[in-house]
């Protein structure tokens, strides 16, 4: 899977994890946190799922967590309309 691809495949499972997080968050009243939609995109990549190759300082959890701060800011489709 080349780069392109695998930033939107994620960016598609990151949407998905905060659809689903902050509906039942809004059906049940209950708050969540990025780190929620962090753990449910992780729990649902499969085991062989391409990690970010550097020294550590960028991990597939903080492209993640990026990703959904800027899907719950609207950042993300600025520019998109």
């Amino acid at each position: 899977m080349d780069l392109q691809m695998l930033a939107a495949d994620l960016i598609s499972r990151t949407e998905a994890a905060v659809e689903q997080i902050a509906g039942l968050s809004a059906h049940t009243g209950i708050t969540f946190k990025v780190a929620d939609v962090v753990d449910a995109v992780e729990r649902d990549l499969p085991s062989d799922y391409p990690a970010p190759a550097t020294d550590g300082s960028l991990t597939r959890r903080h492209v993640i967590k990026s990703m959904a701060e800027d899907i719950l800011t609207g950042a993300m489709y600025e520019g998109h309309a």
